[in-house]
C-alpha cells in the first residue's frame, strides 16, 4: 500500500541515489590516490600491478587535485546526507500529525 509513496511526497529517493553515487566517487578518487606515485623509487605507493613507478602507464597522479577533489565530494556526501534526514524528519513528522 505504501510502496513508492515516500518517492512521490519527497526527494528521499534521489538524495539516496546522490549517496550512492559520491560514495563511489570517494572510493574511485581513494583508489586513485592509493596507486599513486611520485616517480621514481621514492613513490607514494608501488603499483600492485608490477607496473615500474612513474612510467606511463601508471600514469602521473596529481595528489593535490585528487585530495581537493575527495573534500570537495566529502562535504558533498555530508550535506546531501542532511538533506536525506530533513526530508526523512518532514516526512515522520506528516505521519505523525495526522
Amino acid at each position: 500500500m505504501l510502496y513508492g509513496f515516500i518517492g512521490r511526497v519527497s526527494p528521499a529517493e534521489s538524495l539516496k541515489e546522490a549517496l550512492d553515487i559520491g560514495a563511489t566517487r570517494s572510493r574511485l578518487i581513494a583508489d586513485r590516490v592509493a596507486k599513486a606515485t611520485l616517480g621514481g623509487a621514492d613513490g607514494f605507493a608501488l603499483p600492485i600491478d608490477g607496473t615500474p613507478p612513474g612510467s606511463e602507464e601508471s600514469g602521473p597522479v596529481d595528489l593535490e587535485a585528487e585530495m581537493a577533489s575527495l573534500a570537495d565530494q566529502q562535504l558533498r556526501f555530508e550535506a546531501t546526507a542532511r538533506l536525506l534526514q530533513k526530508s526523512y524528519d518532514h516526512i515522520r513528522t506528516s505521519i505523525r500529525s495526522k
